[in-house]
């Protein structure tokens, strides 16, 4: 057992506020363990904890406590249950008799003791669950005082997530939705059984199960559900339901008095303040409800700073945790509008703004097919299981934005009316939503510069090009649920989503996995020497932290660059090297990326290209062309990665991959593997393919001053210029001295009939100055002998002269 003055020794140094705060939980910890406080009530106890005034002359008992609860609920609680014949109306006509039978069969596995816990399918803990089970380790958590378990430690307990999951009992949801379909009130006796045999098997203070406040959150949160769900069962009486009491009264106070303010201000903070919002509003009688109101509403208006960043990103940079985010801050407005709760005007205001932002990018990252990419951390957890989309589908959560606030580009993105919004809304969120008039977001490519993620994009149709790039830093606090992903990237081609991040998939299995699934190889981005960017530490936790500077941002209607660095590989101790790369997206076309490595000494490098488990990319050579990688998908967009680099040759392997926690496949992986001394750089060019049109090929020819490629693509052939100094690099059509210059031919033509230039000072065709000054970029279309020039500040158009140059680069390759 801990002494309190040893653990408050260990507190020097720190402010006096946390100092005061850490003392009193020591305090407090060692008051339960040695039975001073903490035991569970009993029934004249716990009537002496409300609030008399509330009730007048009348005796509290648990009937009138019961009568209360759901007098306050009709006002104070979701609308949805408030209308009960309606909300099953809408739920019936929106979503056909799919949903409906869903929630039966999941209830009905639930009956047996069969539960899907995030990735894992089908656990079964019998019909008298064994709270403290573990199945995939097969351990049982010793009953102890909570304190007494390391969270990190999986030895004694088996991974703590699954057991916490089953414990949240969000079952229960799905349950009360069954429920309500078919009155059926085996539903209802499952959902007491499972309650009635937690109270008996977890007492207060004793067990896994009290460890973490943020899990006791989400279990009083499923316990308010589940009373409003099972609240015309005759299963539900207010005996059960006093004693249910007692134990919500002792989550509160755990919540209350073990706040992660300082152990993990994250969500596990806002998760935790969002319960004591939830057990104020909805348990009034309490006397302590006042406080645990105030308490939840303080920290929450707080965080807002703290944990979303100007433009909306969470601080962690994990989107599966933005989507946490954006959950919490959703619930928590719309029961604060039910309360009727006045803050402050400002605070109001910023609250509908944060949590806009923190929607606008979940709705900005969207890919074509309506996921989300996983960047960061992902522990499988939601509020609510609210409906069967996938994991990695985050539209429901615009669908009821769309309807809060009346953004119908919420509703475009979110596309259909979602489960999640009948529920927390009801028939007027409904309405709201069924009145908007959708239309497309603002903007098509977009950058969230405070939380470093760069969206290219061609558009908002479901067939269209998208490419994420990751140039943001570690996340927050620790940078726990980062991943050491400096410039990774994510693609989707004809809006079929084909690179991908390789998930999370575990926590505590093994240090192994969890290193793996965190580390640069597991992300679509460069690695040296086979080592990542960031040096994992412990699980949550490393011991070195990359550092991205993005250098440029150019988002333009022809298109897209991005260029950034970071210093992950200054670390090593000999031959440190910096990584750049920089992206050109030629819209409606395709993706040029280049990899700069600038290093001394000899190095490995390996860039990796992790592909979607549902596709099948092979190694393949066309004629006169070294080898590439093919993706095809019958009649569907593919993709041609075609990379050049010294002494580099492509590499297949089998990788894991993890859509959700917990679960692990195999998918297939792709790698382009060299060595070399010095500085090293790599071209790759990813070319979108379509069924019946001829396949786009790439050829490297060669200049002096830089390097050059010619792109065979659709009709046209496409030349490609990098200049690396300040000299220009001369070629048949152009000179140029711009780091990037890319110009299109038509078919049977010699002059070309359009440019994209990035960063340089000086262009011209046969002689003819076009461009005499420093310009950060430029793009050029021909019509006839005139060239018209648009620059960031300055429109023009210049005459070309008549004569035709002679194509050397185009015949050469002609005759190859």
């Amino acid at each position: 057992m801990i002494n309190p003055l040893d653990k408050i020794k260990k507190l020097r140094g720190r402010s006096w506020k946390e100092l005061r705060t850490r003392g009193g939980q020591a305090v407090s910890v060692y008051s339960e363990q040695v039975g001073l406080s903490g035991g569970l009530p009993t029934d004249d106890q716990l009537f002496e904890l409300i609030k008399k005034s509330q009730f007048g002359t009348r005796q509290i008992t648990a009937e009138i406590l019961f009568q209360n609860f759901y007098e306050s609920s009709l006002i104070s609680f979701f609308p949805s249950f408030a209308e009960r014949d309606k909300t099953l109306e809408l739920f019936r006509r929106h979503f056909e008799e799919k949903s409906a039978d869903y929630f039966i069969e999941k209830a009905n596995q639930l009956i047996e003791g069969r539960f899907d816990l995030m990735g894992y399918k089908n656990l079964h803990f019998g019909a008298a669950v064994d709270w403290h089970f573990e199945p995939v380790s097969g351990k049982r958590s010793p009953i102890k005082h909570w304190k007494q378990f390391d969270e990190l430690d999986a030895e004694e307990t088996g991974d703590k997530k699954i057991i916490w999951e089953l414990n949240r009992h969000q079952h229960f949801f799905t349950l009360g939705v069954a429920y309500w379909l078919t009155g059926d009130e085996s539903y209802a006796a499952t959902f007491v059984r499972h309650l009635d045999g937690w109270m008996h098997q977890n007492q207060p203070g004793m067990g896994i199960n009290w460890s973490s406040s943020l899990e006791n959150a989400f279990r009083s949160i499923s316990w308010i559900w589940a009373f409003n769900f099972f609240r015309n069962s005759d299963c539900l009486t207010p005996e059960v339901f006093k004693e249910a009491l007692k134990f919500l009264y002792l989550h509160g106070k755990h919540i209350e008095k073990y706040l992660s303010t300082y152990y993990s201000p994250n969500t596990h903070l806002t998760g935790e303040a969002l319960a004591l919002y939830y057990l104020g509003t909805q348990l009034p009688f309490f006397e302590s409800a006042a406080e645990w109101r105030e308490t939840g509403e303080k920290i929450l208006f707080a965080e807002l700073d703290s944990q979303i960043l100007a433009d909306g990103v969470y601080f962690e940079q994990s989107t599966w945790y933005q989507r946490y985010t954006a959950d919490f801050y959703t619930h928590f407005l719309i029961l604060k509008t039910l309360a009727g709760d006045e803050a402050p005007k400002d605070l109001q205001e910023k609250l509908a703004e944060r949590l806009q932002a923190t929607l606008d990018f979940l709705m900005y990252i969207t890919r074509p097919d309506g996921t989300t990419p996983l960047v960061g951390d992902d522990d499988g957890g939601r509020i609510l299981p609210f409906s069967r989309t996938r994991p990695d589908d985050f539209r429901p959560v615009l669908s009821t934005g769309a309807a809060l606030f009346e953004r119908g580009d919420y509703k475009f993105a979110a596309e259909a009316l979602a489960e999640e919004t009948v529920w927390l809304l009801g028939l007027e969120g409904v309405q709201a939503f069924e009145n908007l008039r959708a239309k497309a977001p603002e903007k098509d490519s977009t950058a969230f510069v405070d939380g470093g993620y760069y969206i290219m994009r061609e558009g908002w149709a479901e067939t269209d090009d998208y490419l994420l790039i990751d140039g943001g830093n570690m996340g927050a606090l620790t940078g726990g649920h980062s991943h050491a992903d400096n410039l990774a990237i994510e693609l989707a081609i004809g809006g079929r989503t084909i690179l991908v991040d390789s998930g999370t998939y575990t926590y505590h299995e093994s240090k192994e996995m969890r290193d793996y699934f965190r580390s640069t190889e597991a992300h679509n981005t460069l690695t040296i020497d086979e080592k990542s960017s960031s040096e994992p530490g412990e699980k949550f936790s490393w011991l070195t932290k990359a550092e991205t500077t993005v250098n440029s941002w150019l988002a333009q209607d022809r298109f897209d660059f991005f260029e950034a660095e970071h210093n992950g590989c200054q670390r090593f101790s000999e031959n440190p090297a910096t990584h750049t790369r920089s992206i050109l997206f030629l819209k409606n076309d395709y993706w040029i990326m280049r990899d700069f490595a600038a290093a001394t000494g000899e190095h490995s490098f390996q860039l990796n290209f992790h592909f979607n488990s549902e596709t099948d990319p092979q190694i393949e050579q066309a004629e006169n062309t070294a080898p590439f990688v093919s993706e095809t998908y019958g009649d569907k967009t593919g993709l041609r990665l075609f990379t050049f680099g010294d002494n580099g040759d492509w590499r297949r392997k089998q990788s894991p991959f993890s859509k959700v926690y917990g679960e692990k496949t195999d998918a297939p992986f792709m790698q382009f593997a060299s060595s070399g001394t010095g500085a090293q750089e790599f071209f790759t060019f990813l070319l979108p393919t379509e069924a019946g049109l001829e396949k786009p090929v790439v050829f490297e020819t060669e200049v002096v001053g830089g390097r050059a490629f010619v792109v065979k693509f659709l009709v046209y052939w496409d030349l490609f210029i990098f200049a690396d100094g300040d000299r220009a690099v001369q070629t048949e059509f152009f000179d140029t001295d711009f780091r990037f210059s890319w110009a299109r031919l038509a078919e049977g033509e010699r002059i070309p009939e359009e440019f994209v230039l990035i960063g340089g000072k000086s262009f011209s065709i046969g002689g003819r100055e076009i461009i005499n000054s420093q310009v950060d970029f430029a793009t050029a279309r021909r019509f006839g002998n005139k060239l018209n020039v648009r620059a960031r500040d300055n429109i023009f158009s210049v005459s070309l002269p008549q004569q035709r140059p002679k194509t050397l680069i185009l015949n050469d390759l002609d005759e190859s």
